[in-house]
């Protein structure tokens, strides 16, 4: 039986000192289990959720750095998926929805079919943004919303962005649509990375540097 975190429980002072050395003990393994969830290898990437990303995504004239990463968990209990954002070097994170070269890529612990990718996305947009600027990126969202595939426990969506490019939405590594548009791509990266994402933990976690988790 696990005792309310308010009950009190009288100890002998004999066994004081020793559960007390064994609760700091304790606390000490709680604390760098929960550090090692994100593991920082610098030089060849990182590992999240037992998920790797690599250290840098794009071409060789067009790359992006990984930034930050992290697991979404449903309800704060069952992992849904593991994401990683990429940057170009050097840039500020704050600034990532604005008109600079972004990428997103989300690797998945669970089967789903194409159509949820739709309908979540239809949901969080509508609560995020609003309805005159909904209507403009109408079209282009359909169009985007019905390249969507159904995936498979360990498949990767990636949505990369590169001015006067557009949003390219790709699986497995294989190009399924690219839209135009910087609004698009604010819109659609704002679901992770602003101010009311589909999870703020996930949002710090990909907003926060890896080389400053490393040094923390």
């Amino acid at each position: 039986m696990i005792l309310p975190v308010h009950s009190r429980v009288p100890i002998c002072r004999v066994t004081d000192l020793k559960e007390r050395r064994t609760h700091a003990r304790a606390l000490v393994l709680v604390v760098a289990t929960a550090l090692l969830a994100v593991r920082p290898a610098i030089a060849s990437g990182v590992e999240v959720g037992n998920v790797h990303f690599a250290v840098q995504a794009g071409s060789e004239s067009s790359k992006l750095e990984l930034h930050g990463a992290g697991v979404l968990r449903y309800r704060g209990l069952i992992r849904a998926y593991a994401a990683a954002l990429y940057l170009a070097p050097g840039a500020a994170a704050d600034r990532a929805l604005e008109d600079v070269p972004k990428r997103l890529e989300i690797e998945y612990f669970w089967s789903l079919e194409a159509a949820d990718f739709a309908s979540a996305a239809d949901q969080l947009l509508a609560r995020i943004e609003p309805a005159d600027r909904l209507a403009v990126l109408r079209d282009r969202l359909q169009y985007f919303h019905a390249r969507y595939e159904d995936i498979d426990p360990g498949d990767r969506y990636a949505l990369t962005y590169f001015p006067g490019v557009g949003t390219e939405l790709s699986k497995n590594g294989r190009a399924l649509a690219v839209v135009p548009g910087s609004d698009f791509a604010a819109a659609y990266f704002a679901m992770w990375l602003g101010d009311d994402p589909i999870d703020a933990g996930l949002r710090d976690a990909l907003r926060t540097r890896i080389s400053e988790r490393a040094r923390n």
